[in-house]
């Protein structure tokens, strides 16, 4: 369906989801449609990690990954005897891709912002090398910028000697080796009083950790283990443990709907169902919409190992940590 499209001639296309599993419903659409059918002030957090590369998640590139014919994606070898995930190649991206990739972000900024309750953050996963853009997009889209979360894990990214040239320059590195994935933080300015908003749409904050515990910036991660990738087969499978952190800092009060409006194989639907919020997710490729069909209730059972969060000083926090898979 054309995005040019008006919402009257498209009417009530998306008023069925594709899957539902308890309080979680998954929508088969592109997600500027689906969004300008949803009514202002129904959403109130959204935790998403987006194709942020945008061209690898094309039809064409994606046939090039499910064939392991690389294209945009780098399949790498294995390694040390683990079998390294697929990465997109950012570094190929033309000032033409960087330009559209940012015009984007805008547009769906902008179309996110009028479904937000006043005061719901925003938190979508990015990457060091496109992250500015995609943060002055969302700022211009007429979002609160809030800073962001570290999720403190260390990747295959990088670290490279240069290409064809490994032995004659062997001190050097082309790129830092990745041991961080940035997270923006973003906002819908909230109507008076932070407590005055809380009051009204039950958001403005992050739920805190526990009473001692604030919900912190920094969030100690692994990458993605192999259960979890056995269960859903996604290229940028973000882990449980993590996810599920996120999503319960979402809400301040644990009242609400969190969406993930690139939901890829369900993995926040499960972390929402997991802590126990309602949550939609939307998604584009038909062959993730079944993945997810089997991948949510699974990764919502799985019972991940917490870390402890990190306090001001580095140091794990003795006090309370978000422990178990359901408040």
């Amino acid at each position: 369906m054309s995005k040019k499209a008006s919402v009257a001639e498209q009417g009530t296309i998306f008023s069925s989801p594709a899957y539902v599993f308890g309080q979680a419903k998954l929508y088969n659409a592109d997600c500027l449609d689906w969004l300008a059918e949803q009514p202002e002030n129904s959403i109130h957090g959204c935790v998403t990690d987006p194709p942020y590369g945008l061209v690898e998640y094309t039809a064409h590139e994606q046939r090039k990954l499910r064939s392991r014919k690389g294209g945009v994606w780098r399949i790498p070898p294995s390694y040390d005897g683990h079998k390294r995930a697929p990465l997109p190649r950012f570094t190929t991206l033309t000032s033409a891709d960087l330009d559209h990739l940012q015009k984007f972000f805008q547009e769906w900024g902008e179309a996110l912002k009028r479904v937000l309750v006043p005061g719901a953050h925003v938190m979508v996963a990015a990457n060091p090398l496109v992250s500015h853009l995609v943060s002055v997009a969302l700022y211009r889209a007429g979002l609160e910028r809030r800073g962001e979360v570290v999720r403190l894990v260390q990747t295959m990214r990088g670290g490279d000697r240069p290409k064809n040239a490994h032995e004659e320059f062997p001190d050097v590195s082309v790129m830092p080796r990745s041991q961080w994935e940035p997270w923006l933080l973003f906002r819908k300015l909230p109507e008076g009083t932070i407590a005055d908003n809380l009051r009204k749409w039950k958001t403005g904050g992050l739920r805190r950790v526990s009473g001692e515990q604030p919900f912190g910036d920094v969030i100690r991660s692994a990458p993605t283990n192999r259960r979890e990738r056995a269960i859903a087969a996604h290229p940028s499978l973000k882990p449980q443990e993590f996810l599920r952190q996120a999503v319960r800092a979402i809400l301040p009060l644990g009242e609400g709907v969190v969406l993930d409006p690139f939901a890829g194989s369900g993995s926040t639907l499960a972390a929402a169902h997991a802590v126990g919020y309602e949550s939609i997710g939307v998604e584009l490729d038909p062959a993730y919409i079944e993945i997810a069909r089997q991948a949510v209730p699974k990764l919502a059972e799985i019972s991940p190992t917490a870390r402890k969060p990190i306090n001001g000083r580095g140091k794990p926090n003795p006090g309370e940590a978000f422990q178990g898979p359901r408040d």
